[in-house]
């Protein structure tokens, strides 16, 4: 994930200094949380990358944290949502109540028992789109295992126009190591679900542990 940090920083600090509520030069980011049983254990990995956010967006950024989980289709997942205020003293204000909001749900969390990826990019393609930023990404912590409750459909076209999809540290499966294909494959097919629906893919892996990351 020390790719992840770098990728992110190159990228975002071309944008910083830039604090315009919803224009061109704003960023969002909207972080996706898979809470299904087979992901749910591994979500504190997500945390490092929430705090290096929070220290490196600026005001008139927007930042979104939300749910995968067996229904993720609905503001009911949207975890917490803040765009920073021009005023530094409120923005960090603002990032206080947002990272303790977060650590209750970190806390208090429980697992689903099916996982709706498609929704989930849905519901926060959607949400960046309110926000009117001109740089938009998609941040993914999960295995990205679909597996949908029985009568959902997911056929919606994705407005993925002009947003970056990252999915990082993809989980692996314990049937992927019977069968690397079965790994391969999942990265491919959403790969080709973000580039039909007119965004950018990114897979970023980190073998490095995740407390000496922001050292």
């Amino acid at each position: 994930m020390r790719r992840l940090f770098i990728a992110l920083a190159a990228t975002l600090t071309l944008l910083g200094g830039c604090t315009d509520t919803g224009g061109k030069h704003a960023r969002a980011v909207y972080v996706l949380l898979d809470v299904s049983g087979s992901y749910n254990d591994n979500l504190d990995q997500a945390n490092p990358v929430i705090n290096y956010l929070l220290g490196t967006l600026v005001s008139g950024d927007s930042l979104i944290v939300g749910k995968i989980d067996s229904g993720s289709f609905t503001e009911k997942d949207v975890v917490g949502r803040v765009t920073f205020d021009d005023r530094p003293s409120v923005a960090n204000e603002q990032k206080r109540a947002f990272r303790a909001r977060l650590d209750e749900f970190f806390k208090d969390r429980h697992p689903s028992a099916r996982t709706d990826v498609s929704g989930a990019l849905l519901q926060a393609a959607q949400t960046l789109d309110e926000t009117n930023a001109g740089h938009r990404y998609i941040m993914v912590f999960s295995d990205l295992e679909e597996d949908l409750p029985k009568g959902y459909v997911r056929k919606s076209r994705l407005p993925f126009e002009g947003a970056e999809v990252v999915a990082v540290d993809v989980a692996k499966l314990r049937t992927d190591n019977i069968n690397p294909q079965n790994y391969v494959d999942r990265l491919e097919h959403w790969k080709r679900v973000v580039a039909d629906n007119g965004g950018r893919w990114q897979v970023v892996n980190d073998p490095d542990h995740l407390d000496t990351l922001l050292n």
